[in-house]
């Protein structure tokens, strides 16, 4: 009997275009759970380079590891600066809307 290998999935692989980055980081919104949001947030910092992400949004590389970690709870300013050095820009609507 053989047996099988698997691997642990990893998002991050697959966020290879801003149209995927966007719809992957919306579905972690609409989750309205932080953490699945610092974590979809953490998938797109690797895909990216946690290194040089962290140096444009002004952190140390191990304080970014611990901004994204599981339970943590960044301040705002800092998610914002994360966001920004992504490249990403959050927008709201009402939670009634209706699409067109």
């Amino acid at each position: 009997m053989s047996k099988i290998k698997t691997a642990r999935f990893d998002a991050s692989r697959y966020l290879d275009s801003d149209a995927m980055v966007a719809a992957y980081l919306n579905a972690a919104l609409a989750e309205s759970n932080a953490d699945a949001l610092l974590a979809a947030i953490a998938d797109v910092a690797k895909s990216r380079g946690i290194t040089r992400i962290a140096a444009d949004a002004g952190l140390g590389r191990e304080s970014l590891y611990k901004t994204l970690a599981p339970g943590s709870k960044p301040r705002m300013d800092t998610v914002l600066k994360l966001l920004r050095a992504l490249n990403i820009r959050l927008s709201a609507e009402p939670a009634n809307a209706v699409a067109a």
